[in-house]
C-alpha cells in the first residue's frame, strides 16, 4: 500500500520525499531528539546523513512496501516547514519511530500523529499487533505508549545512540486498539 497524506486536528503527515532532506538536516541532528533513537543513527551525525539514509534506506523500503515514512507539519503553517518524522516498519520487534524538532515536544502533537499512524497500522494495513522498543528512561515516548493503551511486556537493554541503556518491548493488539480506540473505527 502506498504512504497515504494522512491528518490530524493540527497536523498534516505527508509521505517523506527526498526533497525534504535539507529541511530535516537542519533540525533533527541534535543531542536531545537523537539520544534515545536505535543505535543505527549515526553520531556524530554526517553532513549528508538524512539525504544518504533517505535515499539508500527509507525510499528503497517505502519502494519495497516494508516501510511507510511521513513528515510532520503544522496545518496552520503556511510554509508547511517540517517539524518531525514518523514511521512504520512492517516486520521484526519495533514497528513505529518517531521524533519531533525540540521547539515542537511537550505540546502533544507527537501523541496526535502516533495515533493516527496507528489507526493506519491496524485499519489500512491490517496488521494484528503493534510492537515499539524504547529505553525505559525516554518518559515522552513511554507516556505516549500509555495513552494509546498499550502494555510493556518485555525489559532488556538495548543500544541507542547514547549507548547501551535499559529498555522496554511495548505492544498493543488489534483487539486492545478496538477496545481502546473505538472512536477511531473509521
Amino acid at each position: 500500500m502506498p504512504t497515504p497524506i494522512l491528518q490530524t486536528p493540527r497536523l498534516l503527515i505527508k509521505p517523506l520525499q527526498l526533497s525534504d532532506a535539507p529541511e530535516v538536516q537542519k533540525i533533527f541532528p541534535h543531542w536531545e531528539i537523537v539520544r534515545q533513537l536505535n543505535a543505527k543513527v549515526p553520531w556524530p551525525f554526517p553532513n549528508d546523513g538524512v539525504h544518504t539514509f533517505y535515499r539508500d534506506t527509507a525510499l528503497p523500503a517505502i519502494e519495497r512496501g516494508e516501510e511507510w515514512h511521513w513528515m510532520l507539519r503544522l496545518k496552520d503553517d503556511p510554509r508547511q516547514k517540517v517539524i518531525g518524522s514518523i514511521c512504520l516498519v512492517r516486520d521484526g520487534d519495533n514497528n513505529r519511530g518517531f521524533w519531533i524538532a525540540r521547539e515542537w515536544q511537550g505540546l502533544g502533537l507527537m501523541t496526535e500523529a502516533a495515533a493516527e499512524v496507528t489507526r493506519f497500522w491496524f485499519k489500512d494495513l491490517q496488521q494484528p499487533i503493534l510492537r515499539i522498543k524504547k529505553a525505559r528512561d525516554n518518559a515522552a515516548s513511554r507516556a505516549i505508549s500509555l495513552r494509546q493503551g498499550m502494555r510493556c511486556i518485555a525489559q532488556t537493554d538495548d543500544d541507542y545512540v547514547s549507548g547501551r541503556l535499559p529498555s522496554e518491548q511495548w505492544e498493543l493488539t488489534l483487539e486492545m486498539w478496538r477496545e481502546t480506540h473505538p472512536k477511531t473505527q473509521r
